[in-house]
């Protein structure tokens, strides 16, 4: 244990690139930030420059806020989009299976490097130049792929092999790289660097977007240096619940995870039980309640405000914890990638535009600038005013019953490992999915009543990947743990 702070990544290269800000003075936004950059070569299915997320903070003397650098729709330039999505059936396993769509047309205006500029600016400590140091090192070395992140490549081979440009780095003798196989992107190490010399600007306007433009424009897409250089990181105040005297705050519209989970813990607070009976049966009102305009609404003036009121009466992950009790809680996404990688940019643009469960009213149908919906849901629990944990996932649709799980097990006593180990269900369509190890006589109830139910027999990334910190309000004890679904890891400073 650490007396600095601990970070929990979703590759124990990223925890440690934190830790080592940590180790060296930086706070927690500081140390976020450096292990989000070196999460590019660790986890680069999944994250980069070319995505965008969110970042969730607070702290002593900070009123908590999330900065919202998530992924915006394209078409600021005016041009008319030619190409289709690409349909990727994607198979977590023999039986479960979810189709992503990729292409140029389903590529999302990134903030990635605009939010991070942001969070440093407002409550950073160290310039970005050392900030970005060991990613640049992990993109230019390269990193050898772990078994996690190698299968990942392997579900999602047809995109990531898609294009010459995506088959140079990712299978460069001609096969998608496996574990132990050494991930280099030089491209990304040089994007990286100017980065930290001029921050933002050196990666959204000029020649970056331009070849981005050039790129996406020839292959059908619409994203454009317009979209570039129009697009803003934005502050927003959190949408909080309370569960046995806590209070979580987490990621508020117009993203659709936070609110959803404050309103399934609110519900398993009033009923006072949070067993897998009771949490399915939350889940199922959460999936009604966003049937209807929810969707359409998510982006209204006070809409959080109004859902909660209604119906109570009043979505890669990393987080990190200082010894002062500062927490940045970050989640990132590239969505499954987009299979466009842009020559000479370092960046590998997201799939947004694709995902069907972001895109409820349809595929397209969002005005250029808006934000595009999530599941992300970035959180912080706090304990009398101070924060106790920082916590969020990944998992696409699954990130809300992810990170309400894993927030109902820490709150019931759990340390923070047991909290993100203990086996999780998930509902959606009708078909409760369950991992090994769920109450058996729980499940047998919830048949019972018509649902159907779906045993897995091993632990799958398809539930999610919840990185956790804690600290004790009372002794400043700090702790934390990394999802084994998706390969987490802590580090200590």
């Amino acid at each position: 244990m650490g007396s600095r702070g601990v970070v929990a990544a979703g590759h124990p290269l990223s925890a440690e690139a934190g830790a080592t800000i940590l180790r060296d003075g930086g706070n927690a936004v500081d140390a976020a930030i450096a292990a989000v950059v070196a999460s590019f070569s660790t986890e680069s299915a999944l994250t980069g420059l070319g995505a965008g997320g969110f970042m969730i903070i607070g702290g002593p003397g900070i009123e908590p806020e999330v900065i919202d650098f998530f992924v915006a729709a394209p078409g600021k330039g005016g041009h008319q989009l030619e190409g289709k999505l690409v349909p990727v059936p994607v198979h977590f396993d023999e039986t479960t299976t979810q189709v992503f769509n990729a292409g140029a047309a389903s590529c999302g205006v990134p903030g990635t490097a605009a939010g991070l500029d942001l969070a440093l600016d407002r409550h950073g400590s160290v310039p970005m130049a050392e900030l970005v140091r060991p990613g640049v090192q992990l993109a230019r070395e390269g990193t050898p792929l772990n078994r996690q992140q190698a299968y990942v490549l392997r579900i999602l081979e047809p995109i990531y092999t898609a294009t010459s440009e995506a088959r140079l780095i990712y299978a460069p003798e001609g096969r998608i790289l496996g574990e132990g196989d050494v991930f280099c992107y030089p491209d990304l190490a040089d994007a990286l660097e100017r980065f930290g010399c001029e921050g933002a600007a050196a990666l959204c306007s000029g020649e970056i977007p331009r070849l981005v433009e050039e790129y996406i424009l020839s292959r059908g897409g619409t994203l454009s240096v317009a979209d570039f250089e129009t697009y803003q990181p934005i502050v927003r105040e959190p949408v909080g619940a309370s569960f046995k005297g806590y209070d979580l705050l987490t990621n508020p519209p117009p993203s659709a995870g936070g609110i959803l989970i404050s309103y399934s813990l609110a519900l398993l607070d009033r009923c006072g039980e949070s067993g897998a009976r009771q949490i399915a049966e939350v889940m199922e009102q959460a999936n009604i309640a966003r049937q209807g305009d929810f969707a359409s609404s998510l982006a209204g003036e006070g809409f959080a405000r109004r859902f909660l009121e209604d119906r109570l009466g009043s979505t890669t992950h990393l987080a990190v914890m200082d010894a002062d009790g500062l927490c940045a809680s970050v989640t990132c996404s590239n969505g499954t990638g987009s299979g466009m990688v842009v020559p000479g940019t370092g960046i590998h643009l997201n799939n947004m535009l694709g995902e069907e469960d972001l895109n409820p009213l349809g595929f397209h149908q969002s005005e250029p600038g808006v934000r595009i919906s999530s599941m992300m849901a970035p959180t912080l629990i706090l304990e009398q005013g101070q924060v106790r944990a920082g916590l969020g996932s990944a998992g696409s649709n699954r990130i809300r019953s992810a990170v309400l799980q894993t927030t109902l097990n820490l709150l019931s006593g759990n340390d923070p490992q047991s909290a993100v180990d203990a086996p999780r269900i998930h509902l959606e369509a009708d078909l409760l999915q369950a991992e090994p190890g769920v109450d058996e006589d729980a499940l047998a109830w919830i048949e019972a009543g018509g649902q159907r139910v779906f045993r897995w027999k091993e632990r799958n990334l398809f539930f999610g990947g919840v990185q956790i910190v804690t600290r004790d309000p009372e002794d400043g004890r700090l702790d934390g743990a990394g999802d084994p679904r998706r390969g987490g890891a802590v580090a200590y400073a």
